[in-house]
C-alpha cells in the first residue's frame, strides 16, 4: 500500500490549542506539536496564555515515503463542540503523571520501536492512502448531485470508521482508532449535505485533553510484556485519578444502529454512545448510553432489530473474568427485557449473531482471547486455536436461562453473519446460516502465512433434530464481506443479500447482489482506481436501494453512490466535499424516523 507523505497530528484542543503539520525526513517523521494546557491546583492557577508547552514526538524509521499526501484534509475541529472532561490536576498528579510519561517515552516507546511490526499493526499499512484519518468537516450544504435521489430516500446515511486522533507511537490496527461518523443528508431529488464528526467517548476526551495516547490499544500494543507493562500505565494513571476507567474505554468506531429514537455508534469494548442528528445534518455526540441505568456492560457493534416485534437483540463478551458472554434484549421502548447468561469455556471473539423468528443464532468460533499468551510466547492474546471445534448456539428469543442448544460446524469462522431463518424439510426443523465464512480465521488480527484471505458467502444448515451441521459455500472464487439484506426481513428468509466485493483486499470494488436460491450474481462495478465499502440497503417495495461511500483514488475524489436493487445500476451520485476514509459499518435513518429522535 502507498504510504503518506505528510503527517498531520490533529488533537481538538480548545482555543488555545496550535496546530503544526510536519513533513517526515527519510529516517523518520519528526512531528510537534504545542499544545496550551490550563492546570489547576487549590492554591495556584498556570495561565495558558503565558505559558507554552513544547512536546516531540518520539523519533520512529520509516520506509520511504512516495505518494501524495493523505493523512489529513478538511477543516478543523471547531471550538463549540468541545465537550471534554474538565479536569482539576493538583501538583501530585502533575508530579506523578510526568513521571509515567518519562517512563513510557524513554522506556516502553523504545524497546517497542526495536520490534519489527507485521503488517497487521503496523500504522504504516494500516493508516495508508485512504485508510488514513481524517479532521472533523461541519455541515456543508449544496453538494453537486449527478442523477436524482429517489423518492424514497428522505433521511440521513451515518456510517462508522476508525480515525485515530493522534498519530500512533507504535503498533496500531485498523481497529484500534477513534470512531468518526460520517452523515450524508438527503432532503431532495438534488439536496444534500455532509459531515463528519468524531464520537466524542470517554477515550477520545481524555486522550484530547491530556494532548496524548493514554489507553492501550487492544490489537496494536498489547503484545507480551510490553503491552503489559502499558496496562500497568493506564491502570496507574487511572489510581492517581489522571483518568477514570469507570467512565469506560471504548472507541465506538464500529456498527451504528437506530434504536426507540436515538442513533447509536458502537463498538465491542464499550457501552454504546448516544449521537444526535440535528436539524441541519450536523452530529452530536449526547453520551455514553446505558439504556437508563438498565445495563453496565460492553455490547457488541452487531445488535439485530426484530422488524416484526421491535425488539434489539445484542450480546456482550467479557474477556476477563465468567460469565464470558450474555444474551440481552430490549423491547421498543427500550425496556430491559432479557439478560442470560450464556457459559463459554473461554472467552471468545463474539463480533456479529443472527436472529430468526423464534431464536437467537451464536457462533462460538475458534478465535478466542487467552491473555497467558502476552506473558508466554509476547503474542497478542487474540488467538486462533486450532484444537478448538466451532460450534452454533440456538437460543430461544424467550429464554429465562441458559438453555442452548450447541450444534457443532467444524472448521468454520464467519466474522459477519447476514441473515437466518427456519425452515422444516420433511418433519425435520432446521436454522439456515448465511454467512461469509473467513479463512485464515485470524487473518484480520494477525500475519500468519502467505495464503490468500479467502471470505466465501455460505449457506450452514444446523439441524435442530439430530444436531448435525452442512454447509455450501453459495458463491466460490470471490472474496464478499460486509453487506446487508432488506431489514424488514432480517430473521426471514430472504432471496437477495448485498455484500461488497472485498478484492483486491482490504479494498472493495464492487457491490454483488446474490440471489440466495440459485446462486446468480449480479455485479455494480465503481470502476478504475474507485473503491468503497460496505452497501447500506434502503427498502422500497419488493428490492430497493443501495448506499455506499466510494473514494477514487486517481482523481481524490470522494463520492455516495446510489444503486437500484432491481437492475444494479446507479441511479444518483452526490459529490463529497472532503475526503471520507475507508470505514467499517452504516445504517439509513428516515426522515420519519427522526421526527421521533430522543435528543437526551
Amino acid at each position: 500500500m502507498p504510504l503518506p507523505t505528510t503527517y498531520t497530528y490533529f488533537s481538538p484542543i480548545p482555543t488555545t490549542y496550535q496546530h503544526q503539520t510536519t513533513t517526515p525526513n527519510i529516517g523518520g517523521p519528526t512531528t510537534t506539536y504545542y499544545q496550551s494546557v490550563t492546570l489547576t491546583t487549590s492554591n495556584v492557577v498556570i495561565n495558558p496564555t503565558k505559558r507554552k508547552f513544547h512536546k516531540k514526538e518520539p523519533h520512529r524509521r520509516q520506509p520511504p515515503l512516495s505518494s501524495p499526501p493523505l493523512w489529513s484534509t478538511g477543516p478543523p475541529l471547531e471550538k463549540d463542540t468541545w465537550t471534554g472532561p474538565k479536569k482539576l490536576i493538583n501538583s501530585f498528579q502533575l508530579l506523578v503523571a510526568s513521571a509515567l510519561d518519562k517512563i513510557e517515552d524513554s522506556i516502553i516507546l523504545p524497546l517497542e520501536n526495536k520490534r519489527v511490526l507485521p503488517k497487521t499493526v503496523d500504522p504504516t499499512v494500516q493508516l495508508s492512502g485512504n485508510f488514513g484519518p481524517v479532521q472533523e468537516s461541519p455541515v456543508q450544504h449544496d453538494l453537486q448531485v449527478v442523477g436524482q435521489i429517489p423518492s424514497c430516500i428522505r433521511g440521513v446515511y451515518v456510517r462508522n470508521g476508525a480515525n485515530p486522533m493522534l498519530t500512533p507511537k507504535s503498533g496500531h490496527h485498523l481497529f484500534d482508532g477513534d470512531g468518526m461518523l460520517h452523515a450524508v443528508t438527503l432532503t431532495g431529488e438534488k439536496n444534500a449535505s455532509y459531515c463528519c464528526r468524531y464520537t466524542r467517548t470517554s477515550r477520545f476526551e481524555y486522550e484530547a485533553e491530556l494532548g496524548r495516547s493514554v489507553f492501550p490499544k487492544p490489537i496494536g500494543e498489547l503484545h507480551g510484556q510490553l503491552g503489559l507493562a502499558r496496562l500497568a500505565l493506564m491502570m496507574a494513571r487511572a489510581t492517581i485519578g489522571l483518568v477514570d476507567l469507570t467512565r469506560g474505554t471504548g472507541v465506538a468506531n464500529a456498527g451504528v444502529t437506530y434504536f426507540n429514537g436515538r442513533l447509536l455508534a458502537m463498538s465491542e469494548d464499550d457501552l454504546p454512545y448516544h449521537v444526535k442528528i440535528n436539524g441541519d445534518g450536523d452530529l452530536q455526540t449526547i453520551g455514553r448510553f446505558n439504556f437508563n441505568d438498565q445495563i453496565n456492560c460492553p455490547l457488541i457493534a452487531h445488535p439485530k432489530i426484530d422488524p416484526i416485534s421491535g425488539f434489539m437483540h445484542t450480546l456482550s463478551y467479557n474477556v476477563v473474568k465468567r460469565p464470558y458472554l450474555k444474551y440481552l434484549s430490549f423491547g421498543p421502548c427500550g425496556e430491559k427485557s432479557r439478560e442470560v447468561d450464556i457459559a463459554l469455556d473461554q472467552p471468545t471473539m463474539i463480533h456479529d449473531f443472527a436472529i430468526t423468528n423464534n431464536f437467537v443464532i451464536i457462533p462460538d468460533h475458534q478465535v478466542v482471547f487467552k491473555l497467558s499468551e502476552m506473558v508466554k510466547s509476547g503474542r497478542s492474546p487474540v488467538i486462533y486455536d486450532k484444537n478448538k471445534i466451532s460450534r452454533f448456539g440456538i437460543l430461544s428469543k424467550n429464554a429465562e436461562s441458559d438453555s442452548i442448544q450447541w450444534i457443532n460446524v467444524p472448521n468454520c469462522f464467519c466474522f459477519h453473519l447476514w441473515n437466518a431463518w427456519e425452515e422444516i424439510n420433511n418433519g425435520e426443523k432446521y436454522i439456515v446460516v448465511i454467512g461469509s465464512c473467513m479463512d485464515p480465521p485470524d487473518s484480520v488480527f494477525n500475519e500468519s502465512s502467505d495464503d490468500p484471505i479467502r471470505s466465501q458467502l455460505t449457506e450452514i444448515r444446523l439441524s435442530l433434530s439430530t444436531n448435525e451441521s452442512t454447509r455450501r459455500v453459495i458463491v466460490s472464487g470471490m472474496n464478499l464481506e460486509a453487506g446487508q439484506v432488506d431489514r424488514t426481513q432480517l430473521g426471514q428468509k430472504t432471496q437477495f443479500v448485498y455484500l461488497a466485493i472485498a478484492e483486491p483486499w482490504p479494498k472493495c470494488s464492487g457491490i454483488a447482489k446474490v440471489d440466495l436460491v440459485t446462486g446468480q450474481v449480479t455485479k455494480f462495478m465503481y470502476g478504475g482506481q474507485r473503491y468503497g465499502g460496505e452497501p447500506c440497503h434502503v427498502a422500497d417495495g419488493e428490492e430497493g436501494y443501495l448506499m455506499s461511500f466510494v473514494r477514487d483514488e486517481e482523481r481524490q475524489k470522494s463520492e455516495l453512490v446510489i444503486v437500484r436493487c432491481s437492475n444494479m445500476k446507479q441511479v444518483a451520485l452526490v459529490k463529497l466535499p472532503t475526503r471520507v476514509p475507508y470505514g467499517f459499518h452504516g445504517t439509513y435513518v428516515s426522515a420519519q424516523d427522526l421526527e421521533k429522535q430522543i435528543c437526551t
